[in-house]
């Protein structure tokens, strides 16, 4: 049995260096069961539109192993240390390299893009599957979450996984960054403004990530129209955000219905500016 998150160790590490890792959210059979059922779904979902370019958005409201993970009480237990008692899921993202592919992510700063009020969010980025350097785990540079807002460029490069390509306008030397390799099971979290990148994978591994964006509640979005979250722990005192309900069954009617609706309106914060929309 797993000893229980140490709170006060998550607070402190999060707060100096805007991320936490490794955090034992699960054992590494049950994110290798993750795994499986992922790799099943997509075969069935081979030929359908699930999020911005090779991205695969919001499976937490199509597939119901992605809203278990979501919920996982490990999990809420480490946000909980940084955000309090009340947590919204806002967005989750499977980030999948495959082997020997130019697939990257440059360095930017997440809440540039998300239309959001405030910075009372955390990303927790959960591996299903070794996450190692030659395959291209994430990179962070510490601290950088206490500065400003940088400014960034599109770049719609094809192999850039962000839907923009967008870049900080910042030189970042190797010696200033901290790699962030997990084991299956393991989960790093990160802070809004936080620097963080990853390098294509050079392995013969694929490497398989779920990232799920937690807010509390009282966060507003202000660029979209509207905005959508699911409460998993505590309670919503504010309804800034419209409910989302779990999928039923995986990609059945209503959960694609909803998974489509919420892509769509989200993107105008994420393309909000952009000389170009989705592709």
């Amino acid at each position: 049995m797993q000893p229980p998150i140490d709170k006060a160790h998550v607070s402190e590490r999060f707060n100096e260096d805007g991320y936490c890792f490794p955090i034992d959210a699960m054992s590494p059979e049950k994110a290798m069961d993750y795994r499986a059922q992922l790799e099943r779904l997509e075969t069935e979902a081979e030929g359908q539109s699930l999020g911005n370019k090779t991205q695969l958005n919001y499976p937490h409201v199509i597939f119901k192993f992605a809203d278990e993970i979501v919920r996982t009480p490990r999990i809420l237990d480490a946000v909980e240390a940084i955000i309090g008692p009340n947590i919204m899921v806002w967005g989750s993202t499977f980030f999948i390299k495959e082997p020997h592919t130019e697939s990257y992510v440059s360095w930017h700063q997440d809440l540039k893009y998300w239309g959001l009020d405030k910075d009372a969010l955390v990303s927790a980025w959960l591996a299903l599957g070794p996450v190692t350097e030659e395959n291209g785990c994430m990179r962070f540079v510490p601290g950088s979450h206490t500065g400003q807002m940088l400014e960034h460029k599109d770049t719609f490069d094809d192999a850039n996984f962000l839907t923009r390509g967008q870049e900080a306008l910042v030189e970042i030397a190797d010696e200033d960054t901290v790699q962030v390799p997990l084991k299956p099971g393991q989960l790093s979290l990160h802070h809004g403004r936080l620097l963080h990148a990853s390098a294509p994978n050079r392995s013969d591994e694929r490497r398989v990530g779920l990232v799920i964006n937690y807010l509390a509640p009282h966060m507003r979005q202000v660029v979209a129209k509207k905005d959508f979250a699911i409460l998993v722990r505590g309670e919503d005192k504010f309804g800034h955000f419209e409910q989302v309900p779990p999928p039923a069954a995986d990609m059945d009617e209503k959960a694609i219905a909803w998974h489509q609706h919420i892509l769509h309106t989200q993107n105008d914060a994420m393309y909000d500016g952009a000389a170009q929309g989705p592709a």
